[in-house]
């Protein structure tokens, strides 16, 4: 059994969920809370509402702390990834350590856990498929040459670019389309 948690942040309504293990499922802000339960709902459907207990409160409380701009590491809160494969905890775990402020790439994080750049689109497929965004920070993961690359969260690209600015994260804005020189 889940137990979820809705919570008002500076950006909008979190939902946390938990099992006795560790946390399981985090959704990043919407604008309403039933908009949150909804999509939280979608993923833990035997979910049900309850108050956090103390470990999962402090989770709460530094979610909150992230989204008003203090500096927050989350490596310290259990998770309970059961499910994943093997591989995609591996790439949990090393995305788990880039700190605030700080980005890295799919390829080098594929290349980090020893595999070669083939394996930079099982990256992508793990942040993709990240069950606590921002937890687990796949909002620092970027696509080659710094690009911000894809966000499956509500919002998209531009709230993985909100949340890394509010990091003090520079990542430069896509180039515009040459244009045709007439070949």
């Amino acid at each position: 059994m889940n137990h979820y948690h809705i919570f008002e942040t500076a950006r909008g309504f979190c939902g946390i969920a938990w099992s006795d293990a560790g946390i399981t499922r985090f959704q990043l802000p919407t604008r309403s809370a039933e908009s949150t339960e909804r999509l939280l709902l979608r993923r833990l459907p035997d979910g049900a509402p309850h108050e956090p207990p103390p470990r999962v409160a402090e989770a709460v409380a530094a979610v909150k702390d992230y989204f008003e701009g203090r500096e927050t590491d989350f490596s310290r809160f259990d998770l309970d990834l059961q499910g994943q494969g093997a591989f995609f905890e591996n790439i949990y775990q090393a995305a788990r350590k880039i700190p605030w402020g700080s980005t890295t790439t799919y390829g080098a994080l594929a290349k980090e856990l020893g595999a070669g750049p083939e394996a930079a689109r099982d990256v992508g497929q793990a942040m993709a498929k990240n069950p606590v965004a921002l937890i687990i920070p796949c909002h620092r993961v970027l696509a080659a040459g710094g690009k911000i690359g894809g966000f499956s969260a509500p919002g998209g690209s531009s709230t993985k670019l909100g949340m890394l600015e509010m990091e003090g994260v520079k990542v430069a804005p896509p180039e515009p389309a040459q244009q045709s020189l007439g070949f």
